[in-house]
């Protein structure tokens, strides 16, 4: 392709550089090149897409607002009475930071002032949390079971939401293209469910502007979710590591392509002979950029969707992810609480709260299941709440069997919202933690358990008989135990069979048939008592299964 461009001093030409340009005829990436050139020299204040109209800034902390000018060029920010300057350093970046400003529900304009002048519409000032996770988080309102009439009651213009795009690389991004909308029947169609549910919640009880920014990537790693310099640097995860750079190099390499040719050619038959017989298409073979750019790979997704929101001003974060790393529940012990380590290190804000969703129940109820996976990655995540500032939403009631993506993600906002509330909204005695296992005592063949936020006591659901508990000896022979509740904070565990219990387990199952709650309503935290070897401890992998329990 050939294009004619000309340039002549004072009508349609110019001098580039103090060289004259006359009539050329140049092939395409040339014509880009001369295109690009003029709006990389004229001087232009940009800012990213997280800094805009309808934009919520956290209230009573402070704010960083950044951009890019030319270098050099001094940059002025006003807002609400204040102006703070900085001047864009070699790269063409700068930054300020507000003054902490209580919250404020009436539209204010952000001036910004460098080699040109912004003015940012419609300002509000609140609380701002960050909804991250994989397609559980993901999930948006048009998924749940109440979408319809959810939906028509969801016109909020206090409440202004934003999503980042899906983009995985290893190289940090700057920007993303995205903007802040109103909530509205329509806008919130699209948003994330249980962040949504979260901060309408948020909104209309504590009466603030809320600002929710959804980062969510259906079944990402969360390996992917954090700086790929420094899980290279962490000992622990060394294994993690080496194993993904024989991947790279395996999927960098001609026969990687080749295989990936012949897979797609063959794909093509399938879909042609599946498109004939009116059956739909099989998926497609991805293809190695594709697995390269993909939600599991080290860094991935830190660097293409955490970056450029880095540094946001935000109240905290609520996620939802675990699914993808159950099979490797051992490593998430180690990994879960890194990434949160890191996140706050990278965000500069100390300790600023993070809330997460426990797995669902899912997969077919087992009913002689004493070990699993999934019930190894919700140990996991209770282990983590020894981080300060955590939480942890248990929602063994809410799964679907037959479905990865439960549909009532309204009850699950529900649950972190009362956390949010109890621990940073001063609702200092509104129940938030499920009761939690705190120790066990033997006596007379009975097992004798306590558990701590317990409400004002515990009870079961659906059923009087005590669900949900298996018991062994020290022969590890793990048998269907009886149970009842004993006292507001107290559970007697036995079977026939054991008579000196060396272990009790409850709700230790992928989809655990179990009914113990608080009487406030919180599902009793999935627990064991003991430390036997997990399943997804590499050390066992080719161990043999003990055998399954007894009735």
């Amino acid at each position: 392709m050939r294009l004619t461009f000309s340039f002549s001093a004072g009508r349609g030409t110019g001098n580039l550089a103090g060289m004259k340009i006359s009539p050329v005829i140049c092939h395409l990436p040339l014509a880009c090149a001369l295109l690009a050139w003029p709006l990389t020299a004229r001087a232009e204040l940009k800012l990213p897409a997280i800094i805009g109209d309808h934009m919520v800034l956290q209230q009573k902390q402070t704010n960083p607002i950044w951009g890019w000018d030319q270098p050099g060029t001094k940059v002025t920010v006003t807002f609400a009475g204040q102006t703070k300057s900085a001047e864009a350093a070699a790269d063409g970046k700068w930054s300020v930071k507000l003054d902490p400003v209580p919250a404020n529900a009436e539209p204010s304009v952000l001036t910004i002032e460098g080699s040109s002048k912004r003015a940012i519409q419609d300002v509000l000032v609140g609380e701002v949390w960050m909804c991250s996770g994989q397609s559980n988080m993901g999930m948006t309102v048009s998924g749940d079971w109440k979408a319809d009439i959810e939906s028509l009651a969801s016109n909020h213009p206090g409440l202004r939401l934003i999503t980042v795009p899906i983009v995985g690389t290893q190289e940090p991004q700057q920007d993303f293209k995205g903007e802040w909308k109103a909530a509205t029947p329509e806008t919130c169609r699209g948003f994330s469910a249980v962040g949504f549910f979260y901060g309408r919640y948020l909104h209309e009880i504590l009466g603030v502007p809320v600002g929710l920014i959804n980062n969510a990537w259906g079944g990402s790693a969360a390996e992917a979710w954090v700086r790929r310099e420094t899980i290279e640097k962490d000992p622990r995860f060394k294994s993690l590591v080496d194993g993904w750079k024989q991947r790279e190099a395996q999927l960098a390499s001609a026969e990687a392509k080749a295989a990936y040719e012949k897979a797609l050619a063959a794909w093509k038959v399938s879909a042609e002979e599946a498109k004939a017989s009116g059956k739909p298409a099989p998926r497609p073979p991805q293809s190695p950029e594709q697995q390269l750019s993909g939600n599991a790979r080290p860094g991935n997704i830190f660097a293409g969707m955490v970056h450029p929101t880095l540094g946001y001003g935000i109240k905290g974060v609520i996620w939802y992810q675990g699914e993808s790393n159950a099979g490797r529940a051992w490593e998430y012990q180690k990994l879960f609480p890194f990434m949160i380590e890191q996140w706050r290190a990278e965000w500069k804000q100390g300790d600023f709260p993070f809330y997460w969703v426990q797995l669902a129940d899912f997969k077919a109820e087992v009913p002689d299941q004493f070990d699993a996976q999934w019930a190894e990655l919700r140990e996991a995540q209770t282990k983590t709440l020894s981080l300060p500032n955590t939480g942890e939403a248990v929602i063994i009631d809410l799964g679907e069997a037959n479905d990865i993506h439960p549909k009532n993600k309204y009850d699950v906002a529900a649950r972190l919202a009362r956390w949010a509330l109890a621990r940073d909204y001063g609702f200092k005695n509104l129940a938030h933690q499920s009761p939690l296992y705190r120790e066990m005592k033997v006596a007379g063949g009975k097992a004798m358990l306590s558990f701590d936020h317990v409400g004002t006591g515990l009870r079961t659901v659906d059923v009087d008989e005590v669900r949900g508990f298996i018991i062994c000896g020290a022969d590890r022979q793990w048998k269907k135990a009886q149970a009842v509740i004993t006292g507001n904070d107290a559970i007697e565990v036995w079977a026939d069979g054991v008579a000196e219990p060396v272990a009790v387990r409850y709700a230790w199952a992928d989809n655990p048939v179990c009914n113990v709650r608080s009487k406030e309503g919180l599902p009793l935290t999935p627990f064991r008592t003991d430390d036997f070897p997990m399943i997804t401890d590499p050390a066992n992998a080719t161990a043999v299964a003990p055998p399954a329990a007894k009735k």
